[in-house]
C-alpha cells in the first residue's frame, strides 16, 4: 500500500522553502519599520527568513546560518569583511577544543570506564542505579557534547536493563527501564547547563552578549560554572525524584548483585597508559578553565593563573582549550607504536554544522546591533517597563522552555537573545536578568523526542512512548522554569554583581 504521507510531507517541505523568502521580500518592499533607517527593515526581513528556515529546517540549519554572509552585505546591514570574521572567534575555538578532548576520551574508552566506576560506587537498588546513571551522565555532559554523552550511556543502560530483565523478569522491572532511559536524556541536558562548553546555547549567550554589550566584563568559564552549578544540582535532584517516584518498581529486587556492574568494568581490562594521559589532560583542562581569570563572591576571592603572564587579558578560555587540544596531537600513544593520543581521522568528526550554526547566530546578533533592530524591538515593548523584572524573567523563561520543544535550542537562543537585549535596554533592566535565564531555559526541553538530541536518542530505543516523555517532561519543564528564575534572582545576582534596581553603565552604550 502506498505511503500517502510522503506527498504531503514533500509538499510541506516545498512550501517551507518558498513561503519564507516571499514573506521576507514583502517586508522589504512594503514595510518601513523606522523611516530613515531602512537597515532595520532589511535586517528584520533577513531575521524572519532565518527564523522560518531554522524552525522548519527547509534547508540544513548550517546553510541557513550562512545567510548573513550573503545577505547582510547585499542589503547594507553589515559589511562583508565584518560579518565573515564573526564566524570564527575564541568561543568557537573553545567549542572545538572541548570536542577534541571528548573525542580523545571516546577513542581510548575512558568515558565508559568513568561511567561504570560511578555506577559501581552507587550500588544496586533501583534508586541508586538511577542515581548512578544520571550522575555519570551529568558529569560527562558538563564537558562532552550532550549528544555524545547520551549516545555513549544508552548502550550501557540497555545492556544493564537486559541483565536486570533476565535476573528479575520483565514483570518485576515494570516501567523502570523507561525511567532509566529518560534519566539519561534529562541528565545529559541538565549536566550540560553547568559549563560554557556543556551545551551550545551557553556558548551562544557568551558570544552574543559580548557583541551587543562590548563594555560588559567578560563572563568567564569559572563565572558561569559557579552560577550554573546550583541550578544543575537542584534540577538534577528534582529530575531524579520525579523519575524515581513515577517509575520505581512495585516489587523489591533481591536477585541482582553489584557483580554485574563489576563484570562490565573488568571487561574493560586494566587502564591503558593512553587513558591515564587523557585523564590527566582532562583534569588539567578543567582546572585551567575554572581558575584562569579567578573569581570572587563578596569578600571571598581567588586570583586567576592568567595573571602570571605579562598580558593576562590576551588569554581566554579558547586559548586554553586549543593549547590542551594541541597537546593531544603531540603526545605519543605508548601502547600504539607511531600513534599519538589524538589523530586527525578522529578529529574530523567535529560537527562543523554546529560551528556554522554558532557563527550564524553571532552574525545575526551583530546585524541586530549594527542596524538598530535590537533597540527597535525594545522600544516596541517599552510598555513592559512597569512589569516586575522577576515576573518578566519568569514569562520569558516559560516561553523559551516550551518554544525549544519544537525548535533547535541553539537557533532559538540566537534569535531570542538579541531581542531580549533590546527589551532590557528599552525598559532599563539589567540585560543579564533576562538573557541568562532564557539561555538556561533553552536547555530545559524535556517533553518531546524532537526537543533535544538526547531525547531523540532514547526515543530511538523503541522502549519509550511519546506520552511517557510528555507526561514526565511536563513536570520537569515546570520545575526547570521555577529553578532557572529563582536561581538567577537569589544566586546569579550575587555571582554577577547585579543590583536589580540599577541599570548598569555598560548597557547604556548606544546601539548603532
Amino acid at each position: 500500500m502506498p505511503n500517502l504521507a510522503e506527498p504531503v510531507k514533500r509538499k510541506s517541505s516545498v512550501l517551507s522553502l518558498i513561503i519564507p523568502p516571499l514573506i521576507s521580500l514583502c517586508i522589504i518592499l512594503f514595510a518601513d519599520l523606522e523611516p530613515g533607517n531602512p537597515r532595520i527593515t532589511y535586517c528584520f526581513a533577513i531575521a524572519v527568513l532565518m527564523a522560518a528556515w531554522w524552525i522548519t529546517e527547509a534547508v540544513p540549519l548550517a546553510v541557513t546560518a550562512l545567510l548573513p554572509v550573503a545577505l547582510f552585505p547585499l542589503f547594507g546591514v553589515v559589511d562583508g569583511k565584518t560579518v565573515s570574521a564573526i564566524y570564527f572567534n575564541h568561543l568557537i575555538f573553545l567549542f572545538i577544543g572541548g570536542f577534541l578532548m571528548a573525542f580523545a576520551m571516546q577513542r581510548w574508552n575512558l568515558h565508559r570506564r568513568i561511567a561504570l566506576r560511578i555506577l559501581i560506587l552507587f550500588g544496586i537498588s533501583p534508586g541508586r542505579i538511577l542515581l548512578g546513571f544520571m550522575l555519570a551522565t551529568s558529569i560527562l555532559s558538563m564537558w562532552m557534547s550532550n549528544t555524545a554523552t547520551a549516545m555513549m550511556m544508552v548502550p550501557i543502560a540497555l545492556s544493564i536493563i537486559l541483565k536486570l530483565e533476565e535476573s528479575l523478569g520483565e514483570k518485576k522491572m515494570g516501567k523502570y527501564a523507561i525511567g532509566l532511559l529518560l534519566g539519561i536524556a534529562y541528565a545529559s541536558s541538565i549536566g550540560g547547563i553547568s559549563t560554557l562548553v556543556g551545551t551550545p546555547p551557553n556558548l551562544s549567550f557568551a558570544r552574543i552578549v559580548s557583541i551587543i554589550f562590548p563594555e560588559m566584563t567578560e563572563i568567564s568559564f569559572a563565572d558561569w560554572f559557579i552560577f550554573a552549578l546550583p541550578a544543575t544540582v537542584l534540577l538534577f535532584l528534582l529530575a531524579w525524584l520525579i523519575l524515581f517516584v513515577m517509575y520505581k518498581p512495585k516489587e523489591s529486587w533481591k536477585k541482582i548483585h553489584i557483580d554485574q556492574f563489576r563484570e562490565e568494568y573488568e571487561a574493560l581490562g586494566k587502564a591503558r597508559k593512553e587513558e591515564k594521559i587523557v585523564l590527566i589532560l582532562f583534569i588539567a583542562l578543567a582546572f585551567l578553565w575554572i581558575f584562569r581569570s579567578g573569581f570572587s563572591i563578596q569578600s571571598f576571592e581567588i586570583p586567576g593563573w592568567a595573571k602570571l603572564f605579562k598580558n593576562p587579558a590576551y588569554i581566554n578560555d579558547g586559548t586554553v582549550a586549543i593549547f590542551m587540544a594541541v597537546l593531544l596531537f603531540i603526545l605519543p600513544a605508548p601502547s600504539e607504536k607511531g600513534e599519538r593520543i589524538m589523530n586527525w581521522e578522529t578529529a574530523r568528526k567535529i560537527p562543523w554544522d554546529i560551528v556554522l550554526l554558532f557563527g550564524g547566530g553571532f552574525a545575526l546578533a551583530q546585524g541586530f546591533v549594527e542596524s538598530g533592530l535590537s533597540l527597535w524591538f525594545g522600544e516596541q515593548m517599552a510598555g513592559l517597563a512597569d512589569v516586575q523584572p522577576i515576573v518578566l524573567t519568569f514569562a520569558n523563561v516559560t516561553m523559551m522552555s516550551f518554544l525549544t520543544e519544537l525548535t533547535s535550542n541553539t537557533a532559538t537562543t540566537e534569535m531570542i537573545l538579541p531581542i531580549l537585549s533590546g527589551l532590557s535596554t528599552s525598559i532599563e533592566v539589567n540585560p543579564l536578568l533576562l538573557m541568562i535565564p532564557a539561555t538556561l531555559a533553552a536547555s530545559l526541553a524535556f517533553m518531546l523526542p524532537v526537543a533535544t538530541p538526547p531525547n531523540a536518542i532514547i526515543f530511538g530505543t523503541n522502549r519509550i512512548k511519546v506520552k511517557d516523555m510528555v507526561r514526565t517532561g511536563f513536570l520537569l519543564n515546570l520545575a526547570g522554569i521555577i529553578v532557572a528564575t529563582l536561581v538567577m534572582y537569589f544566586w546569579g545576582t550575587t555571582v554577577f554583581h547585579i543590583d536589580v534596581s540599577v541599570f548598569p553603565e555598560w548597557a547604556t552604550v548606544p546601539l548603532k
